[in-house]
C-alpha cells in the first residue's frame, strides 16, 4: 500500500538536495500534506505562507520569474478554488509553478462537502499552457516528480493522501507524460479512470472477466494535454467505453473524452460517464461516499453491462 502525496514528497526532497532552484510553499498544511521532513532536511528552501491561498500563488510566480522551481501545496479546496485567478496569471506568463492540490474528490472525508473539491478538474484543465496530472499512487507520483522537473510551464496535479494498493509499474520510463497508461488488455469494454478510482476500476475488471468480459483499462493520469489517440482507438476497437472519476459530471474527465469523441467521426460506440451528479459531497467515509455517488466497483460492473450493446 501506498499514497502519491507520500511518494511525490519523498522523490522531490530527494532532488530538492541537489538542486537549490527548488522552493516548497505551505499554505499552513505542512503536516496535513506530509511537508515536514522536508521543512525540517531543508529550511532554506521551505516557506509556510499561512493562511493566505492567493499570496501563495503570487509569491510562486514572483519566484518563477527570479529563476526558482516554485512548488505550492495546500487542499486543494483551497488552491485552486480560492487563488484561481492568481493561478491564471500563472498561466497567462507560462510561469514553471508547479500546484499541488492535495486531497481531491472525496479523499478529505469527514471534512464535509466545504472540504470535497469536486470541482478542481473543471477549473484547471481550461487555462492555457497548463499541464493537468493525476497520479495514482506512490510509483506513478514519484515518476511525475522526475518526468516533469524540467516541464516549461505550469503543472497541476491532483494529489491523493489515500492509501492504495500499488497499481502503477515501478520500472524507469512506464509514466510518459501525455500517453494513457495501458493497465488491462480488452476488447469487449473499455474502462478510463485516473488517480485512486483505479482501484474501484480494476476490482470491476475482475468481476467482469468471470462473465466472460474482456475489459481494456486506461489510466488517463494526464488529464490535459489528453491522449487523443489511445482513447480514440478504445473507441473503435471495443464496444463500449465507460469513464470513472470522483469529480463533478460537468467539466471533468469524461467531459474531455466526450468532447474529443463529438468532434470526430468515431461516434457509434456508447459511452457513459460516471462521475458525480451536480452534488456537493458530505461527511461521511470514503466507502459511504464512493456507494452513495456510485463510485463502486459493482456499479462499474452494471454501468459497464447496461452500456454494452
Amino acid at each position: 500500500m501506498s499514497n502519491a502525496l507520500t511518494g511525490f514528497n519523498d522523490e522531490l526532497l530527494k532532488i530538492a538536495q541537489k538542486d537549490q532552484r527548488i522552493v516548497v510553499l505551505s499554505a499552513d498544511l505542512t503536516d496535513s500534506l506530509r511537508l515536514t521532513e522536508f521543512k525540517k532536511q531543508l529550511p532554506k528552501q521551505f516557506v509556510d505562507l499561512g493562511v493566505a491561498e492567493q499570496n501563495l500563488a503570487g509569491v510562486a510566480a514572483g519566484l518563477a520569474l527570479a529563476g526558482k522551481l516554485p512548488y505550492i501545496f495546500s487542499f486543494a479546496c483551497f488552491s485552486p478554488a480560492i487563488n484561481w485567478s492568481m493561478i491564471r496569471n500563472i498561466c497567462y506568463s507560462n510561469l514553471p509553478v508547479r500546484i499541488i492540490g492535495g486531497l481531491p474528490g472525496f479523499d478529505t472525508t469527514y471534512n464535509g462537502a466545504t472540504h470535497q473539491m469536486l470541482e478542481d478538474i473543471a477549473l484547471m484543465r481550461v487555462l492555457p499552457n497548463l499541464t493537468l496530472v493525476s497520479p495514482t499512487d506512490a510509483n506513478q507520483a514519484i515518476q511525475m516528480v522526475q518526468a516533469t522537473f524540467d516541464h516549461p510551464g505550469p503543472i497541476y496535479f491532483r494529489m491523493v493522501r489515500t492509501e492504495v494498493p500499488d497499481i502503477s509499474p515501478s520500472k524507469p520510463g512506464s509514466f510518459v507524460l501525455g500517453k494513457a497508461q495501458l493497465l488491462n488488455q480488452g476488447d469487449d469494454a473499455t474502462i478510463i479512470s485516473t488517480g485512486s478510482m483505479l482501484v474501484q476500476t480494476l476490482e470491476a475488471v475482475k468481476i467482469l472477466a468471470k462473465k466472460n468480459i474482456q475489459t481494456r483499462v486506461l489510466n488517463l493520469h494526464t488529464i490535459k494535454p489528453l491522449d487523443k489517440t489511445t482513447i480514440l482507438d478504445a473507441f473503435t476497437q471495443t464496444k463500449a467505453v465507460v469513464s470513472v472519476e470522483d469529480h463533478q459530471q460537468a467539466g471533468g474527465l469524461g467531459s474531455a473524452i466526450a468532447e474529443l469523441i463529438a468532434q470526430t467521426a468515431r461516434r457509434t460506440t456508447p459511452f457513459k460517464i460516471i462521475a458525480i451528479n451536480d452534488q456537493f459531497g458530505e461527511t461521511g467515509s470514503i466507502e459511504e461516499l464512493y456507494q452513495k455517488h456510485g463510485l463502486t466497483a459493482d456499479y462499474i460492473v452494471k454501468t459497464v453491462l447496461e452500456t454494452l450493446p
